[in-house]
């Protein structure tokens, strides 16, 4: 029997932050208001929508079968999306003081969410990282241990199935 999965809007945003405790707050009343879940990603440490959808699918797997990682279904996905089980590792694939380039995740979809979230957040229709330049790379081989004999077998184009791999490699690390 196939496992529910739960459906999501992902979106494209750029914000800064002052206050980040401030901001939670605002983010998680927004979410409280229309009875879903927001996650945002770090978009710098992502190897772009493929990989936060990847995170939001083996997170939601995790908490309806009961046993996740995490306390929240927020957490859990940003501990997938860093492939790690270390929560103050994976909070660093979430928002950070300063300007964020980010992913944000509605989960469920709720009528009416982008347009209050539109008051911390700038959205962009098109997905910003299609491709990712060698700094991005080097810096995404380095938060997930991917090294350059792994890209040389599978080959620089494949370079993203790399880090997907981490984040499925998870389940089996638990």
């Amino acid at each position: 029997m196939a496992e529910p999965e739960i459906a999501c809007e992902v979106y494209w945003a750029v914000f800064t932050i002052d206050d980040k405790i401030g901001f939670l707050n605002e983010i998680r009343e927004i979410a409280d208001e229309f009875e879903t879940h927001i996650i945002l990603f770090d978009a710098d440490r992502l190897a772009g929508r493929d990989h936060v959808e990847a995170a939001l699918r083996h997170a939601w797997r995790s908490w309806t079968r009961g046993d996740p990682i995490a306390n929240s279904i927020e957490m859990e996905a940003l501990l997938y999306a860093a492939g790690t089980r270390q929560c103050q590792v994976a909070s660093s694939f979430g928002i950070h003081p300063g300007e964020n380039r980010s992913y944000v995740a509605v989960c469920p979809p709720a009528p009416g969410v982008q347009g209050r979230l539109a008051d911390l957040v700038t959205f962009f229709d098109d997905d910003l990282e299609e491709e990712i330049d060698p700094v991005k790379r080097a810096r995404l081989a380095d938060l997930f241990s991917i090294t350059p004999e792994e890209v040389a077998v599978v080959g620089e184009g494949r370079f993203r199935d790399l880090v997907l791999e981490r984040v499925a490699l998870l389940d089996v690390y638990r």
